[in-house]
């Protein structure tokens, strides 16, 4: 997942993303000319008439003035952009079912082959650090059909979750039947990195893979540290290694 916010965001940094940046300027805009409308005082907008300002009504106006100016958002799950095409960016691969689709990120490490003969195809930021690393069976659930075919006939035994949203809600139902999860989105305190944690399943956010396709034996390595808060604030690197076992595919 990319920064969206530099580190001094908070103190009026700029935004990582035009996007980003058009929407906090749309809302400082908002709420600037309501206190000078209103001649009220930031305390008592904050803790007063704040969500009558900034409200949903306000929301889609925003949104909408971006859409106007040509701005499109990036999608994680592939329900977003199905739903709503018109305000994300385009998909390429949106017609292939989960089981024909891999990730293919442009920063994911080149591919080397230890002595073990795992080849390196990926990084993740570990929720957390277990005993020992975990082995299974690559399985792309992008979409509630999917979910709903596992949620009939079960998960295959040993399935990595390779999932591009980081909310969690999409794999909710099957969670605790996963072996483990690589997620291209999120960090370790997104919704599905908390879940993960509770479940006890071993889990990388954030995630950068590139040659991994449906039915790959991989290995995620749980034994990395965790990455903490102070890493993400700070822009420190801790990433755990995605291994491919083998190229031959399973059912």
């Amino acid at each position: 997942m990319a920064r969206y916010y530099c580190d001094s965001d908070k103190y009026g940094g700029e935004a990582g993303f035009a996007i980003v940046e058009a929407f906090h300027g749309a809302i400082k805009r908002r709420v600037r000319d309501h206190l000078e409308s209103s001649g009220e005082s930031w305390d008592a907008f904050v803790f007063g008439s704040a969500p009558s300002v900034i409200d949903a009504p306000a929301l889609r106006e925003v949104e909408g003035r971006l859409l106007e100016l040509g701005h499109r958002f990036d999608w994680s799950a592939q329900v977003s952009v199905r739903e709503r095409p018109e305000v994300y960016k385009p998909a390429a691969d949106l017609g292939a079912n989960d089981a024909e689709f891999s990730f293919e990120h442009p920063d994911a490490p080149a591919p080397t082959t230890d002595a073990h003969g795992r080849t390196l195809c990926g990084i993740g930021d570990n929720v957390v650090g277990y005993a020992g690393d975990t082995t299974g069976v690559a399985r792309y659930v992008r979409s509630s059909e999917r979910v709903l075919a596992y949620l009939n006939d079960g998960v295959p035994a040993d399935t990595i979750a390779v999932i591009d949203d980081s909310g969690g809600t999409l794999t909710a139902p099957i969670l605790e039947q996963f072996a483990g999860v690589i997620c291209a989105g999120g960090t370790v305190r997104s919704h599905l990195g908390i879940l993960t944690r509770e479940y006890g399943i071993p889990c990388l956010m954030n995630a950068k893979i590139a040659g991994i396709r449906e039915g790959d034996r991989v290995t995620i390595e749980s034994t990395a540290t965790a990455k903490t808060a102070e890493a993400y604030q700070q822009g420190i690197e801790m990433t755990a290694n995605i291994w491919r076992l083998t190229s031959d595919r399973q059912n």
